[in-house]
């Protein structure tokens, strides 16, 4: 278990924009931290009020955001229009070219996402865009599959060989992800605290696993986990 704590990431206070990324990205290199697998970035961004990112480029990567607070207005050039709220997932697929621009929806409050990146296991393809509600209820004290390379159980479809869990654990909940023989994972806690493995791990902290690894969760005060449960590049 690698312990990658929230003070460690790399940290950026632009005015408008407080982002501090998990692996390398932007201004911040880390060639020990290049990221995790297939992936790529983690970009823990708040964005004030009225703000956001400009209409800009991607190609060959596949795009998930995770609201936690606030609303993100997001327009793209495939037609899409409109806003990402607490407990939905979002995914773009840039493929062979996309644009797109994302602004804090909410006029008076910021808004927190997770910019989360992962490089696609087939270069070239064509656009898309999916965008899916998960409620509070299918996350409480267990890990609830949000994205996946087939989008099984409801879950968004990726263009790579991921399974994303998303969960809420407080007090005595309790959860156990078993990875199998050839799978690695990271896992990411978005708000609160829990104990992974016996570790206590707080708000902006992850963990990478190796293959068949088993992630406890227990000890939890008010916790929002990410779980990206991963097969090999190579």
């Amino acid at each position: 278990m690698l312990i990658r704590r929230a003070n460690e990431r790399g940290n950026f206070d632009f005015g408008w924009l407080n982002t501090s990324h998990t692996f390398s990205f932007g201004h911040y290199y880390d060639p020990k931290f290049m990221g995790y697998e297939s992936l790529r970035v983690i970009n823990d961004d708040k964005v004030r009020a009225g703000a956001g990112f400009q209409t800009h480029g991607h190609q060959n990567m596949e795009i998930v955001s995770y609201v936690l607070e606030g609303a993100l207005a997001h327009k793209d050039s495939m037609g899409n229009d409109g806003v990402i709220r607490p407990g939905e997932v979002q995914r773009m697929s840039a493929g062979t070219g996309v644009t797109h621009s994302e602004f804090n929806h909410d006029q008076e409050n910021t808004t927190g996402f997770l910019q989360i990146w992962f490089l696609p296991a087939e270069q070239g393809t064509e656009p898309g865009y999916e965008q899916k509600a998960f409620s509070d209820d299918e996350k409480r004290g267990q890990l609830k599959l949000v994205a996946s390379q087939n989008g099984r159980d409801g879950s968004v479809t990726i263009g790579q060989d991921v399974d994303m869990y998303a969960g809420l654990f407080d007090g005595a909940e309790s959860a156990s992800h078993q990875l199998s023989a050839k799978r690695k994972a990271w896992l990411h806690v978005a708000r609160g605290s829990v104990q992974v493995n016996g570790h206590d791990l707080n708000e902006g902290d992850g963990a990478g696993f190796e293959a068949g690894a088993t992630i406890e969760l227990a000890d939890a005060d008010k916790a929002e986990v990410l779980i990206f449960d991963m097969a090999p590049l190579n």
